[in-house]
């Protein structure tokens, strides 16, 4: 499963030796210009090892251990490998999901600001020719979502779908269409925005309680009208909709987290993948058992669908790990029941043995509660030729560990069509780790990821909101 894990390892050990070579020198100049107090545990970001499917640890008694946003110091920035630099892109409120439309230009979700932008940089110099809001909630407000019908006796008419309690659940449940009560077609608008995608002349989003499309012209700075509502999503708990397309078009991948931490009896469309016509017009659940999917990309050349997920809390420091995989059709990744494979949620031993059993174990697992969201591979050619067609993972940073985890950027190669181990991209976020008792203080949370035309890494950081930009020296591409 981690193939070529030790080549990996030694790379990585070396830039841990180069950067102890020039610490000194920098925390040197950073205390004589006030900054180094704010830095240097930023310089020592804790790398918890990763998880490995078959030596998870016990349950044991959480913690509450959230961060603190500060304002970024003063001349910081993230820290990169040897070989790369890191530039301040552009600044925006809370940006998340980013997307190239087909003319180049850089369509963002802000879900903070219910609202879509749009940046135009030709010449990929970090010089907006023009940049603007192509639609928000009052360009285009989202209509009242219909109630419920009630039958005679008062209790809601039962939706397809929804799961009375854990006594419905069959060991091999069958995929699941929402209902024609809840595939009201018609106008639509912005709600929560979060996934973005074009095709065939639209501009498709994922709205935390519907799927959408505009209407999209190459060059349109400003949506052309309201948008067009193909499908309603089910709504409270986790609230992203991330969104891909098949190679083909055809088909438009949802994910659609869980509404609890791990309660059994949910709508089935939830802590799952929806597949749906890209006219809306017919959908099912591609997988489930996935607690929270979030980031959405397909490995290189291929229509695998791969997905981030942020797994249940509640079960100590080092449980349960976070993950990468990639999605098999019709598979059953564990939520509620069991977690990375057979391994039984306490509150459910025992609990529906023939599901369990044929749980999916996922590809790349993440310390816990290091809160994976946006994924791509990479596909440019700017980078050396071993991060072609790896995979970059934001790990956006726990609220729930003693020593925090995530709060960074991770790669992993592929070989074969198989991960290796995952590695520090971009770090340095952390002002201060927590340690004696402190509280956690950050300037930065990733959150999105894309490759750009001319090769480069963005990452949509929603707590510092800014994008980032992160190019190869040519040193880089000597290697």
């Amino acid at each position: 499963m981690f193939d070529n894990g030790s080549a990996q390892l030694k790379a990585s050990q070396r830039r841990t030796r180069q950067t102890r070579a020039w610490l000194p020198a920098l925390l040197g100049w950073l205390a004589s210009v006030g900054l180094a107090s704010d830095l240097v545990v930023a310089q020592h970001n804790t790398v918890h090892p990763q998880p490995q499917p078959d030596t998870l640890p016990s349950p044991s008694p959480a913690t509450a251990n959230g961060s603190r946003r500060i304002p970024r110091p003063e001349g910081a920035l993230p820290m990169v490998p040897d070989g790369f630099s890191v530039s301040s892109y552009a600044d925006l409120r809370g940006p998340r999901m980013m997307v190239y439309a087909p003319n180049g230009d850089l369509f963002v979700s802000s879900p903070t600001t219910n609202s879509i932008h749009v940046l135009r940089d030709t010449n990929n110099d970090g010089v907006f020719e023009a940049r603007g809001i192509f639609a928000d909630g009052e360009s285009a407000p989202a209509p009242a979502r219909p109630p419920a019908p009630v039958p005679e006796g008062g209790r809601p008419a039962p939706r397809l779908g929804v799961l009375e309690g854990p006594q419905s659940l069959v060991p091999n449940p069958s995929a699941c269409t929402p209902s024609p009560d809840y595939l009201q077609r018609g106008q639509g608008g912005l709600r929560l925005p979060f996934g973005l995608a074009f095709r065939d002349g639209h501009l498709y989003v994922g709205n935390t309680d519907s799927l959408v499309r505009f209407e999209y012209r190459s060059g349109d700075m400003e949506a052309r009208g309201a948008p067009e509502k193909l499908l309603d999503l089910p709504t409270g708990g986790h609230s992203s909709r991330n969104i891909v397309f098949n190679r083909a078009g055809t088909k438009l991948y949802v994910a659609v987290g869980s509404a609890s931490n791990s309660d059994a009896g949910e709508d089935c469309r939830r802590a799952a993948i929806l597949e749906v016509d890209a006219d809306g017009a017919s959908a099912r659940v591609y997988a489930s058992g996935i607690r929270n999917p979030v980031g959405l990309s397909l490995q290189p050349g291929t229509d695998v669908v791969w997905t981030t997920t942020n797994e249940r809390d509640n079960l100590g420091d080092d449980l349960v790990p976070d993950y990468a995989t990639s999605v098999k059709a019709g598979g059953f990744y564990g939520w509620p029941y069991s977690y990375i494979g057979q391994h039984y949620d306490p509150k459910f031993v025992g609990a529906f043995p023939d599901l369990v059993e044929r749980a999916v174990v996922p590809d790349v697992l993440f310390p816990a509660h290091s809160a994976p969201l946006g994924m791509t591979f990479y596909t440019g050619t700017e980078f050396p030729t071993r991060y072609r067609n790896g995979g970059f993972v934001a790990l956006h940073g726990s609220w729930n560990r003693t020593v925090p985890s995530g709060y960074r950027v991770v790669f992993f190669s592929m070989s074969n069509g198989r991960p290796g181990v995952i590695e520090d991209f971009m770090t340095g976020f952390l002002a201060n780790t927590g340690e004696n008792g402190t509280q956690v203080q950050q300037w930065g949370r990733p959150v999105g990821l894309v490759v750009s035309p001319d090769g480069a890494l963005l990452v949509s950081d929603d707590s510092g909101n800014r994008i980032w930009k992160i190019s190869a020296t040519s040193a880089a591409n000597t290697r």
